[in-house]
């Protein structure tokens, strides 16, 4: 008996039991519905950690003052300024095979006032080199210069958020804002970069020269009497190694404030790729999880196939054993159950295939959440659907081939 035969046969059986063979892939269609949609969450969720990782810029270090102590209670750190702009200078000037780029930072927070407009927000006193270690792009306009920095320029450069908050849909270049009663120009508009990891919007800030914020925003604080700042951005060359980049630079400023052999730093560090590494690692593991969690389902899915197909035999017993007293043999029995096996999963997994699709679109649009769908997703899905069919379909294929004809025949 060839092949098209015994597909024609087999088909013709799945047709006349069609709730039957109906309920027996709904645990395929399910099964392979929620591969694809728990596998496009686990991409969303990865994809949405890198975008992150790249908005804060690559191969980020922060170095910032360290926390004081004041009557038992000990504040953040930052709170006591034990940094300073000829450090950050120092950095980048002592370590230029390790360090791209050393930007001092000022930061400070208030009320931003356009016209009738106003707007709380978070300002930072900076110099280019701020831009270059993040990485951020000016999207309408222009960024400092040294003219800028050495002159104390009242002039800004404002967060897509700021922007929409104060001018709306008007462009914001040459417009001037207020910062605790101090005009500023603005001359630039940033790119958007959108939320942090930890949900922060990086869009809400003005920029300004760290000379200006000093000398005109910040007025009588600590850190407009001294050279001292909050905290210094450092980006590590591309190809340097991260962990000795950051040694070099603990070592570097710990001579530089004449720290003792057993003092603590009176600075601490982060290294923030270590911690989005760690970070995009979670992400990956929990996409794994997801993706077995589901494949669960299509082994559910394949225990059903074949419990099914063995009350099928058991049902079809004295067929079998006429078809093999006209002449059929073992192999075309094993073929005729096997396509049955695998045509109930690969239906099903196209059923699937399109429901997950569907159900994928309306989860991100509903849940607003990130879902990426990939072509292997769906064809890892469709593979193992295969699979399934064949692997659970085999024993009951196997045990109808092996019947006896004489028996399958007297079979009541």
């Amino acid at each position: 008996m060839n092949f098209a035969a015994t597909l024609r046969i087999a088909l013709n059986a799945l047709r006349v039991n069609k709730m039957r063979s109906a309920l027996t892939m709904l645990g395929i269609i399910i099964g392979v519905a929620a591969v694809i949609v728990m596998i496009g969450v686990g991409n969303g969720a990865q994809g949405r950690v890198e975008d992150q990782i790249r908005s804060l810029g690559s191969n980020i270090i922060m170095v910032f003052s360290a926390s004081s102590t004041y009557t038992g209670a000990r504040s953040g750190a930052g709170s006591l300024f034990t940094l300073s702009e000829e450090d950050a200078y120092a950095v980048a000037k002592e370590l230029p095979d390790d360090i791209q780029a050393a930007a001092p930072v000022l930061r400070g927070s208030g009320q931003v006032v356009a016209g009738n407009a106003n707007w709380s927000t978070t300002f930072y006193g900076i110099t280019s080199d701020y831009l270059v270690a993040r990485e951020w792009v000016i999207a309408e306009g222009r960024s400092f210069d040294q003219a800028d920095i050495n002159g104390a320029t009242k002039v800004a450069i404002i967060g897509q958020s700021v922007a929409t908050s104060l001018f709306g849909d008007t462009s914001a270049i040459d417009q001037v804002i207020r910062i605790r009663k101090v005009p500023l120009t603005v001359i630039g508009v940033l790119e958007r970069k959108g939320q942090s990891m930890s949900g922060q919007d990086q869009d809400d800030l003005v920029l300004m020269p760290i000379s200006t914020a000093r000398k005109r925003v910040l007025g009588a604080t600590v850190a407009a009497k001294s050279r001292s700042v909050g905290s210094i951005t450092v980006k590590v060359r591309d190809g340097a190694n991260m962990k000795e980049a950051e040694q070099k630079m603990r070592d570097l400023l710990r001579q530089r404030h004449r720290l003792q052999q057993g003092q603590d730093d009176d600075f601490n560090v982060r290294n923030l790729s270590e911690i989005l590494q760690a970070q995009e690692a979670s992400s990956k593991v929990l996409a794994m999880l997801l993706a077995a969690v589901a494949s669960v389902s299509l082994l559910v899915g394949g225990i059903g196939i074949m419990n099914i197909m063995l009350v099928s035999v058991t049902e079809r017993t004295r067929e079998i054993g006429l078809r093999m007293a006209v002449g059929a043999r073992a192999k075309d029995i094993l073929t005729q159950f096997l396509v049955e096996a695998i045509t109930l999963s690969l239906l099903g997994g196209a059923i699937g295939i399109t429901l997950g699709i569907g159900a994928s679109q309306l989860i991100g649009h509903l849940a607003e959440w990130r879902v990426d769908l990939s072509i292997s997703a769906i064809v890892l899905a469709a593979g193992f659907a295969g699979a399934v069919g064949v692997f659970f379909g085999y024993y009951p294929a196997r045990k109808a081939s092996r019947l006896l004809p004489i028996e399958a025949l007297r079979y009541e």
